[in-house]
């Protein structure tokens, strides 16, 4: 058994209430909002402490399996398993798998920390007394959340009525309020006896499973299968897809929490926020002398308390107050801060039209394991991205059966392959790829090698690359 905690981290969020920066093929968690680090490399961070720690496990999606792989590597921070789910089952089964791998790994006795990869935390001298409660309340058995303390009547959170104190720390949970009516909420705020539900949890795997077993036996008996018929591919354990479709879609407040008699919860009155909205993304930033927290190309004039964010483009704002101005690389978010919980709704309406429906499925920049692309130009039989690979690491040796490809390197060197040649590529250098020659790109330097990529052709999906040798298990 360890004496350390093992932290868990769920990953595999699609978000699109930060739209238009997070979309269903761009999670929240891998953005860089405010700052130099993903809010998922942000919770690695909390959680690299190996004195207190083991190393993370982290659950997430076929779709993001590589961005989370190399994002902590960016970090230096080894991950003990990188677990992928195969369809979207909510908390319950990925708490299920996570438990059963942590059991398999540190013995059943073994301390869990369920964190989510999205939230922002300060994580000071009150945030780490909280950690140590909770842990010795989950050494007592017991099932422990976070309580954040609430600052105002939010209605977008549950809230929990906090029962009498515990002798190993923490309190019982008197009951689960789902997400209240505003009147409610201001009510339990002037209380002081409620707290926000924070999605944390701590627990040890043996306690979780015999409560899975007890209140929720169709979902343990689904993530028993899929680990048992689990397969390894490179750092990856892919869950079996029927089995673990098999689990009901619930989240483990409902499965478990709301139902056990050994719930408990730490009062925290740590600073927290999920995130959810971009008045939170306001609420934490570091803002100017009007108010103001600013992100990218930006001048504003006579305008105070807003969000002003932008990739690419300069943002000019005049004469407003309480707004957000959010511009990614194809589209334009305005609208008043305190109405931006209600940008799902404004994402559905984009939705149901097909000519704005890719808007809040694809962002203009994948990630792929290598590096990744961002698409600047699309015509008629052309298009033109701009591609940034790592150091060190090679695309596929591909061929396309539609389209000829120019590249040009702005920064670093590029070792191309094409058939049996092998060039390397300066600033300022250009090559040829002809239709249908096999060939591969490759950045042999230490620094990161960035060209600008012309393709001309009868069609330019992505699905035309035929992969012949592809280190990353992709061909």
């Amino acid at each position: 058994m360890s004496n350390k905690i093992v932290p868990v981290i769920m990953a595999g969020g699609k978000g699109t209430r930060l739209w238009p920066l997070s979309r269903a093929a761009a999670a929240k968690q891998f953005i860089k909002f405010v700052g130099d680090q993903t809010l998922y490399q942000n919770t690695l961070d909390r959680v690299s402490d190996t004195a207190l720690y083991e190393a993370p496990l982290v659950i997430t999606n076929e779709e993001f399996r590589f961005l989370a792989a190399e994002q902590a590597r960016e970090v230096d921070i080894a991950l003990s398993g990188l677990v992928l789910e195969p369809i979207a089952r909510n908390t319950a089964a990925a708490v299920a798998v996570a438990a059963i791998v942590v059991a398999e790994q540190f013995g059943e006795d073994a301390i869990i920390q369920i964190l989510a990869s999205d939230h922002e935390i300060k994580a000071d001298k009150t945030y780490w007394d909280c950690v140590k409660t909770a842990r010795s309340a989950a050494e007592a058995g017991k099932l422990v959340t976070f309580g954040i303390k609430p600052t105002e009547p939010a209605t977008g959170y549950g809230y929990i009525e906090m029962g009498k104190e515990l002798p190993a720390g923490g309190n019982t949970v008197a009951r689960f309020v789902e997400k209240p009516a505003e009147d409610a909420a201001k009510e339990m705020l002037k209380s002081g006896n409620y707290y926000w539900n924070s999605g944390m949890f701590v627990f040890s795997a043996k306690q979780i499973l015999a409560e899975l077993e007890k209140n929720a036996p169709e979902v343990i008996e689904a993530a028993r299968a899929a680990v048992s018929k689990a397969a390894s591919d490179l750092d990856f354990i892919r869950l079996d897809k029927d089995a673990f479709s098999e689990s009901p879609n619930i989240s483990i407040d409902y499965a478990v929490m709301e139902k056990t008699r050994n719930a408990a919860v730490v009062p925290s009155p740590i600073v927290w926020s999920d995130l959810g909205s971009w008045d939170a993304i306001w609420k934490l930033g570091d803002k100017d002398a009007e108010g103001n927290v600013i992100s990218g190309n930006a001048t504003l004039v006579n305008t105070t308390n807003s969000l002003v964010m932008s990739r690419n483009s300069h943002m000019a704002v005049q004469g407003m107050d309480g707004i957000a101005v959010i511009a990614s690389e194809d589209a334009v978010y305005v609208g008043k801060l305190d109405e931006s919980q209600q940008v799902g709704d404004l994402v559905k309406l984009l939705k149901s039209s097909k000519k704005t429906e890719q808007l809040t499925e694809l962002h203009p920049t994948s990630l792929r394991p290598w590096g990744g692309y961002t698409s600047l130009i699309n015509g008629d039989r052309f298009q033109v991205k701009r591609i940034f690979v790592s150091p060190e690491k090679k695309l596929s040796l591909q061929k396309h059966h539609h389209r000829a490809e120019h590249w040009i390197v702005v920064k670093g060197v590029a070792e191309v392959t094409i058939d049996d040649k092998v060039t390397l590529l300066h600033e300022n250098q250009s090559i040829y790829i002809p239709q249908g020659s096999v060939h591969r790109l490759g950045n042999p330097g230490k620094i990161r090698l960035e060209l600008i990529e012309i393709q001309t052709g009868s069609y330019l999906g992505e699905d035309d690359i035929i992969r012949l040798v592809d280190e990353f298990g992709r061909s």
